[in-house]
């Protein structure tokens, strides 16, 4: 995990990256949610939960491709989850901004080392 952009109040995270200019490499996947409509023009290996036609129903197809793609996409959650544990995102950042940025990253770090530490198991 690595924050490549932030926005300077309550901005949707599709117009900060929209904004940012940074592009993600074509054998990256994007996993996003309805508010990301669009972002296959903007990246073509995107992936986004198809939306009910107004009046219809979405065909099981839809649907089962849906709740493929919300089993993957809870593990970013569950990422946001832990970073907000931290603070950063979820009160009001009342620092300097120039340094937002950095420390978000230091977070970041924190979470990817502690991701990667071997497991032990206590008796």
């Amino acid at each position: 995990m690595i924050c490549t952009a932030h926005g300077k109040s309550r901005e949707h995270d599709f117009r900060i990256f929209k904004n940012s200019k940074v592009r993600l490499r074509e054998d990256t996947e994007c996993l996003g949610d309805k508010g990301y409509q669009g972002v296959q023009k903007l990246h073509g290996n995107s992936w986004i939960p198809k939306k009910k036609p107004r009046g219809g129903k979405l065909t099981f197809e839809d649907k089962k491709r849906n709740q493929e793609l919300a089993k993957i996409r809870v593990l970013g959650k569950h990422v946001h989850r832990k970073l907000k544990v931290s603070k950063i995102l979820s009160l009001t950042y009342r620092n300097p901004r120039k340094r937002f940025s950095l420390r978000f990253n230091l977070i970041a770090a924190l979470y990817n080392y502690e991701l990667h530490l071997p497991q032990t198991e206590f008796a």
